[in-house]
């Protein structure tokens, strides 16, 4: 019998893996009574589902939470009764949970573990190439941050936490109280904004010198809009004579993989992070939010590279960060 319930939602959502790593933990934890599923949900029906989450349990499943995927993380923020500082500040909230005591309402709170996710995609990944050192010697001297959507603001607090020097932001907008520079400005960072235009070649050049230069970068743009980057990294990356020792791209796109700015990046030698590795990281404290309790990555890896496997490669899915 089910007695907690929780979703995953956003527009569209029918590709999600996240209730693949959601039941592999709760099979971990042996919450035979927990279900998990895919809600597809347009805008004008957020208030509703909000509503249905937050109200006193009756007969059936309660509700324990939500995972939130675009176009919602920012417009989630005004929903809620309660939000994270974290999310507060990054201005996306990709996790809801519904606290309540008993069979009363619930307050909904809204969190981002997108900061998490992104922060041990990239430690992992700087692990497997400094074996046996425990943050792998990740140094963030320079990082680059391609686009200025929910994700990339929460790519700079990421950043953040990483200690991250120069940090510079290319996005086609960099204006509007959601983006980039806005975020950027109630975390305290101190961040360059580069303005690119894709079909300018000098444009693409100058965007291409910066990646190239970076100890770090964060691509949340999604499949192909990085595309025109990508001849002109690798001209800059052999200027450059290979990428920097232990530099790492995370690209959040999951298909095609390697995107076309990705294969540049990796063919100078660079290390990358794949995208389903940010969705994994991201689930851990997601699930803990939701049920209470610590559960174990590697039943959830497995769980996703299975739902991986081929004839699909081990990311080949839709992104489900960007916005």
């Amino acid at each position: 019998m089910i007695r907690h319930r929780a979703a995953v939602i956003g527009r569209p959502v029918s590709h999600s893996l996240s209730p693949v790593l959601h039941l592999a933990a709760y099979a971990g934890l042996g919450l035979e009574d927990w279900s998990y599923e895919r809600l597809e949900t347009a805008p004008p029906q957020l208030p509703g589902l909000l509503a249905e989450l937050a109200a006193p349990v009756q007969a059936g499943p309660a509700w324990a939470g939500l995972s939130v995927t675009m176009p919602h993380k920012q417009t989630l923020l005004a929903h809620l009764d309660v939000i994270d500082p974290l999310a507060e500040a990054v201005g996306a909230v990709n996790t809801v949970v519904a606290q309540r005591s008993g069979a009363g309402g619930a307050l909904l709170t809204g969190f981002n573990t997108d900061v998490a996710g992104i922060v041990g995609a990239l430690r992992e990944t700087a692990r497997t190439q400094t074996p046996g050192s425990p943050d792998g010697h990740l140094r963030v001297e320079q990082a680059v941050v391609l686009g200025s959507g929910a994700t990339a603001c929460s790519a700079l607090a990421a950043l953040g936490e990483l200690r991250a020097g120069r940090i510079t932001v290319v996005a086609r907008r960099h204006a509007g109280p959601g983006r980039a520079l806005s975020a950027a400005h109630r975390m305290g960072l101190d961040i360059e904004p580069l303005t690119w235009k894709p079909t300018d070649a000098a444009s693409n050049t100058e965007a291409a010198r910066r990646l190239a230069a970076a100890d770090v970068v964060i691509s949340t743009l999604p499949a192909h809009a990085a595309d025109p980057l990508a001849g002109p990294l690798s001209k800059a990356l052999e200027q450059a004579d290979g990428t920097r020792a232990g530099a790492v791209m995370l690209d959040v796109v999951y298909a095609p993989w390697p995107t076309a700015v990705a294969g540049a990046w990796a063919h100078a030698g660079g290390a990358l992070a794949p995208g389903w590795l940010m969705l994994l990281h991201q689930a851990v404290p997601q699930v803990q939010l939701m049920t209470g309790q610590q559960p174990d990555i590697e039943l959830m890896r497995t769980g996703l590279l299975a739902a991986l496997a081929p004839p699909c490669a081990p990311t080949a899915v839709s992104s489900e960060t960007s916005s």
